[in-house]
């Protein structure tokens, strides 16, 4: 398990401090956006930026220390990543500042983010915005072939929120151990009882232990319907009834006999890096490519997704409402969204996430930047990755970790 509160603890014990407090204690708006992406630009140069990001692995923080050297080098920006590993120990400081009266000078001024955080930002009034319409490089962004770039987990981000990569449920497998994976809920059960100690996940509320349950919710229910809305707790135990009694079924042949869990994606790959495993996973498409790059994984393992589909969706950076560098944010958000800083973070090389940016959009010679990458030996095909299954409204997420808690946590 992960050390200290949970995302759901910080998020829930953030909201019982609020309600605490006297509303005329609160800050009520922010200050005025920048005017124009050129005012923003302007007024950045000798700000610190303060990136609060995951930073559970060396590939991404990496590629945001490149970013930050960039934007230095380009606008005068010094760009601080404060390494999170719950990205709701920033909404608590936010919130904190907020309860506090604290309307500018805050010490978060970039976030990246999405889910059950974004909404929990955007319920309590903490973001700074509507932002999306600051950044020239949206331009490059088309809602329309990639709709979750205005939508997040069901919610409306209002501009609030600014696209930076796209991700989708993939699986590995080691094909000197496992030539051919199990590709359904049912023949992974099989095969994990034939094949005790072989397969876990990681512990929720780490975020692809959460996914993992959200997956195995969505592949067992006839009707998805429910999780379109924000949950109904009445109808809670009899809609996951089948993820709990699968989850009986499969997790004494899990690891360890499901007696404990890895803390992170980082520290599943590794099992299945050092062969205490034959199947782990990622929510990013290239993430076993890139591994494969930097030597963290052998070059026999390959990805693979479950029959019916995989949830997917966006991930954004967002400004708090009391940011002390709202100008640098602006600059470092469109930045992050530049054909530049796009084509490396796709570089299966570098990191291998997906780009939010769409090809039809970019001319000759900008597309060219990212069909010239290489995409890496385990990463699949748009074609193969199948279709994306879109994400439960936040509030289902925030339920199956508690209830997941109460039943498997340690």
């Amino acid at each position: 398990m992960t050390s200290g509160a949970t995302r759901r603890d910080l998020l829930l014990g953030g909201l019982a401090l609020s309600l605490a407090i006297p509303l005329g204690s609160r800050v009520a708006r922010a200050d005025p956006a920048p005017a124009s992406y050129q005012a923003a630009l302007a007024a950045a140069r000798g700000q610190t930026v303060y990136f609060n990001a995951w930073g559970g692995d060396q590939r991404i923080n990496d590629y945001i220390a490149w970013a930050g050297s960039e934007v230095a080098a380009r606008f005068g920006v010094t760009v601080q990543h404060v390494k999170l590993t719950d990205t709701a120990e920033a909404v608590t400081r936010v919130l904190a500042g907020k309860i506090a009266g604290q309307g500018d000078g805050g010490g978060v001024d970039l976030i990246w983010i999405n889910g059950e955080n974004f909404a929990a930002m955007k319920k309590q009034g903490l973001l700074f915005g509507p932002i999306i319409q600051l950044l020239p490089n949206m331009k490059f962004v088309d809602p329309t072939t990639k709709p979750t770039v205005l939508s997040d987990f069901t919610v409306p981000t209002d501009g609030y929120e600014s696209p930076w990569g796209m991700a989708q449920l993939v699986f590995f497998h080691d094909t000197a151990r496992l030539p051919q994976p199990p590709r359904s809920l049912p023949a992974l059960r099989d095969w994990a009882k034939a094949n005790p100690g072989r397969f876990t996940y990681p512990a929720p509320p780490d975020f692809i232990g959460s996914t993992i349950l959200k997956q195995f919710l969505l592949s067992l229910s006839p009707d998805r319907t429910p999780f379109d809305q924000p949950l109904d707790a009445a109808r809670f135990d009899t809609v996951t009834t089948p993820l709990w009694d699968y989850l009986s079924d499969l997790t004494p042949h899990l690891w360890r006999q499901g007696k404990s869990y890895p803390t992170s994606s980082t520290a599943l790959r590794q099992l299945l890096g050092d062969g205490e495993i034959d199947i782990s996973m990622a929510f990013n498409p290239g993430d076993a490519s890139s591994a494969i790059a930097q030597g963290l994984l052998p070059e026999t393992v390959r990805s693979f997704v479950l029959d019916g589909g995989t949830i997917g969706n966006t991930h954004f950076v967002a400004i708090p409402f009391n940011a002390n560098a709202k100008a640098g944010a602006v600059v470092l958000a469109d930045f992050l969204l530049s054909l530049e800083a796009q084509s490396r973070k796709e570089n299966a090389a570098i990191w291998g996430d997906p780009t939010v940016l769409e090809m039809n959009l970019l001319g000759t010679d900008e597309r060219r930047m990212f069909d010239d990458l290489p995409k890496g030996i385990a990463t699949l095909s748009p074609h193969e990755l199948g279709p994306v299954l879109p994400e439960p409204h936040p509030s289902w997420m925030v339920a199956l970790e508690a209830r997941w808690t109460q039943l498997y946590g340690q």
